[in-house]
């Protein structure tokens, strides 16, 4: 390991991430530091379901432990730490089924496991102290939801892991942490940061927040997608982090994909709100910094000012929403708004009414185009969805009676199946509590160690203004007719129930034009489907970047949502595919 720099890896972005992805970054090239991202606010309730159905003992990420097989033996000769959050709800038993994999290799590596993020049993507790829980988005509390509690875990931050790293483990097992905490904990290890050195902490949370989704920082999901050389063995991203906190974004050579000013934009853009990045360790100022292009898959990240963290913890808690089930219906040719119409008042007459069910929504998709040059064309989907607390009313039943009218109502008829998977509805519950109730404890050896949150260690508080960024005028001149996506490029992504669409430009020509056009009213005219919610604009003009984020788009997050992408993923690619009319100006050089 340098003592200048330590390169931090990332072999997964998500629950079924490419398993071989460990493997190929630990012999690919020189790291000091593997990491692995797993944990999703659905993921959480997922794992919830593994421990129920499979045992207490479970509700881990078990591929992890194939990643651990595969690349522990190599680790250890090349002297790489592992850090994952795949403990999820059960690090404990992840750590002790890591062990078991240690011995049976022969390898002597020290496992270390965090815990504290759970607070489920004591949200009663909480409670009579004064915490509500109360809904993030919605602004209800817990009490309010009127449904059953199944998980609550509090989002940890880095020092638990510094804190292991501290005293000599190789692997780190973490539960419900930030995403970018993997990252932060490393590098305050290998320098020795102070809790209370902002600036450098908030560089090491832009790095993690960066790297955390894997592929996406590497050209994966990348809106110029036609830029990038290949997409065969894709690189994972790693960071190369300086003492100061400033960065390098890059990859393992010999690799697809393609590290860039462009996709590091992108992915820094990707499921944040405010530019004003909440950790519990730090507030990062992402509408600080600034990215330079080094060289080919190359990127300088630096200057992120940082504050003092916040004095709460978020909240991932996951309830019991009841159940749904649902059909997309294809209705084909002419008459379609009076054939969805002819359909849906069949079907619920038949089943006793709308008003029985929690919630019924029916939308109806105009795909269909006239004069319509293949079958397929004259299609358009009836997308009809239920809920109820009562799994019997959404049950197998309804599923038969859309079936029975197969012969008995609409010409064409057919179905698709659920859009979404019937069953039970898990209800993403966004909260915050005290940091003061937060117990984390570092478990290695025989030692078991408390880490105290930072907001609780009576730093003075510090919050860093952003000096404005003038910006220049545009000439007007002669408009031309061009789709946004043509110099603009977007991401977009889930938070909980909301979302947000990040869009960026190449150049500060282009952006000029776009941070005084693309206002929130002009967005909802562009995609009227946007119409009926409350967006906050916010501006990045340091990379040339505007980020919306849109309330409650997403209802009570991925599970519960009736929209066909209920992770808002494509709604930058649906932003790009609009026509808009710029000054020719500012396509010059584009």
């Amino acid at each position: 390991m340098s003592k200048d720099v330590i390169k931090i890896a990332n072999c997964s972005g998500f629950y079924g991430d490419k398993l071989s992805a460990a493997r190929e970054l630990v012999d690919g090239g020189p790291i000091d530091i593997l990491t692995g991202d797993y944990l999703a606010e659905l993921t959480m309730a997922i794992l919830y379901n593994q421990k129920l159905q499979r045992g207490e003992d479970k509700g881990y990420v078990g591929t992890f432990l194939k990643q651990i097989k595969e690349v522990a033996k190599s680790c250890k000769e090349k002297n790489i730490k592992i850090i994952s959050n795949a403990g999820g709800l059960n690090p404990k038993s992840m750590a002790c089924e890591i062990k078991k994999i240690l011995s049976d290799q022969s390898i002597d590596m020290k496992v270390a496991y965090i815990d504290g993020d759970n607070l489920l049993p004591r949200i009663n507790e909480l409670s009579n102290e004064g915490e509500s829980f109360q809904n993030i988005d919605k602004k209800i509390p817990l009490s309010d939801s009127g449904c059953i509690t199944l998980t609550a875990n509090a989002y940890l931050g880095a020092w638990g892991i510094k804190e292991a790293l501290d005293n000599g483990a190789d692997i780190v097992v973490c539960p419900r942490v930030t995403d970018a905490a993997v990252v932060i904990g490393p590098a305050a290890w290998k320098f020795n940061w102070k809790r209370n050195n902002y600036d450098a902490l908030a560089g090491a949370l832009a790095a993690g927040h960066i790297i955390e989704c894997g592929c996406q920082a590497t050209g994966g999901n990348y809106a110029f997608f036609k830029e990038v050389p290949s997409f065969d063995n894709i690189g994972y991203p790693i960071a190369e982090i300086l003492e100061d906190g400033s960065f390098y974004v890059t990859k393992h050579p010999g690799t697809g994909g393609l590290v860039s000013k462009g996709t590091v934009t992108a992915q820094l853009l990707y499921e944040i709100s405010t530019p004003a990045y909440m950790n519990p360790d730090v507030i990062a100022h992402f509408d600080t910094l600034k990215i330079e292009d080094i060289e080919k898959d190359k990127v300088y990240i630096s200057g992120c000012r940082g504050s003092s963290p916040p004095n709460d913890h978020k909240v991932c808690i996951n309830l019991a929403g009841g159940f749904r089930n649902g059909m997309e219906v294809i209705l084909t040719g002419l008459d379609i708004e009076e054939k969805a119409k002819v359909f849906s008042n069949a079907l619920f007459n038949s089943v006793g009414g709308e008003e029985q069910f929690d919630e019924v929504s029916i939308q109806l998709h105009r795909t269909d185009k006239e004069n319509p040059n293949s079958n397929e064309e004259s299609m358009a989907s009836l997308v009809i969805s239920v809920k109820s607390m009562d799994a019997e009313l959404v049950g197998r039943l309804f599923s038969a009676k859309i079936i029975e009218l197969a012969l008995s109502n609409i010409p064409g008829f057919f179905a698709q199946g659920g859009v979404k998977s019937s069953g039970p509805v898990i209800v993403y519950w966004p909260a915050l509590v005290d940091s003061k109730y937060i117990k984390e404890i570092v478990h290695i050896g025989d030692q078991e160690i408390e880490v105290i949150p930072t907001s609780q260690m009576g730093f003075e508080e510090i919050y860093y203004q952003r000096e404005p960024i003038k910006i220049q005028e545009i000439e007007k001149n002669d408009e031309q007719s061009i789709y946004f996506g043509d110099i603009y490029g977007t991401r977009s992504g889930d938070k909980g129930g909301c979302a947000n669409l990040g869009v960026w430009a190449k150049n500060s020509k282009s952006f000029a034009f776009l941070i005084n056009y693309l206002s929130v009213n002009k967005l909802k005219e562009l995609l009227p489907d946007l119409k009926d919610f409350d967006i906050d604009r916010y501006e990045l003009a340091n990379i040339n970047s505007l980020n919306f984020y849109i309330h409650d788009i997403l209802q009570d997050g991925v599970s519960s949502n009736n929209r066909k992408d209920g992770q808002a993923k494509s709604l930058g690619e649906y932003l790009r595919a609009k026509k808009i009319n710029v000054p020719k100006n500012i396509l010059e050089g584009k």
